[in-house]
């Protein structure tokens, strides 16, 4: 079994804002984009009756009740959290799992990769993507290939995901660094782990959406309910109406 690093430089990781991201899927089209290079990610009858595909990001949508609160939809990115404690690294029988001393990203080494779903089976976050065609384990690597890159300009350097998002709502940065951008983000608005119960301490935070005031719910559309339609407007209201 591969044994993890007892401590790393940097812990590199996402902290996500859930109150600014609308699921626009940006960053799965981006992360899809950016790691479909090379041998890439392979997808199985993608315009067919039953496509499916191996993506590292997904984003799931959710409608949320909150009791002191308004409604709201919550959309909710997912991808590998790049755990301390990884388990799917400690389950790995051929080392193809493996965290990284210098900075905590956790990466797959394909070509020792077997396909024998251990680390996917442990993964308690569902991040981990079997490529069916590859027959090998396929997972975030916080774009390792582009944060360290410097043939690209220095803005790109961040995870194709984060680059791509439209509202900001994706920041990556060190965790182990108090200043760091992320770290004041997830103190400045109570960040949290995902599940922190499992032990296995997840490096990314998600920024939990702010409280929407009840009493300004419909404020934004209450200035148009007293608007009265006129000309082919008012026509064709009036006709719509009696249906």
């Amino acid at each position: 079994m591969t044994a993890l690093p007892a401590t790393t430089a940097k812990k590199l990781g996402l902290a996500i804002d859930l109150d600014t991201c609308v699921g626009c899927q940006a960053c799965v089209t981006a992360c899809k984009g950016w790691n479909d290079q090379g041998i890439g990610l392979s997808d199985q009858d993608p315009y067919g009756a039953e496509p499916s595909g191996v993506f590292l990001n997904r984003v799931h949508s959710y409608a949320v009740q909150p009791v002191d609160s308004a409604a709201q939809i919550v959309n909710f990115p997912r991808s590998c959290l790049h755990c301390e404690d990884a388990p799917c690294v400690t389950v790995c029988p051929t080392g193809a799992s493996y965290k990284r001393a210098e900075d905590g990203i956790v990466l797959v080494n394909e070509d020792a990769c077997i396909g024998c779903g251990l680390c996917a089976w442990a993964c308690p976050y569902g991040a981990r993507e079997m490529d069916a065609a590859q027959g090998v384990m396929k997972k975030c690597t916080l774009c390792v290939d582009r944060i360290y890159n410097e043939n690209l300009p220095e803005e790109d350097r961040e995870p194709a995901c984060v680059r791509g998002c439209p509202t900001g709502a994706r920041h990556f940065g060190d965790f182990a660094d108090p200043n760091s951008k992320v770290s004041k983000l997830s103190a400045e608005r109570g960040g949290y782990a995902l599940m922190p119960d499992l032990g296995t301490r997840p490096v990314n935070r998600y920024l939990p959406p702010r409280k929407k005031d009840l009493r300004h719910e419909a404020s934004l559309l209450a200035p148009l309910l007293d608007i009265k339609a006129s000309g082919f407007a008012g026509w064709l209201d009036r006709v719509l109406g009696k249906i």
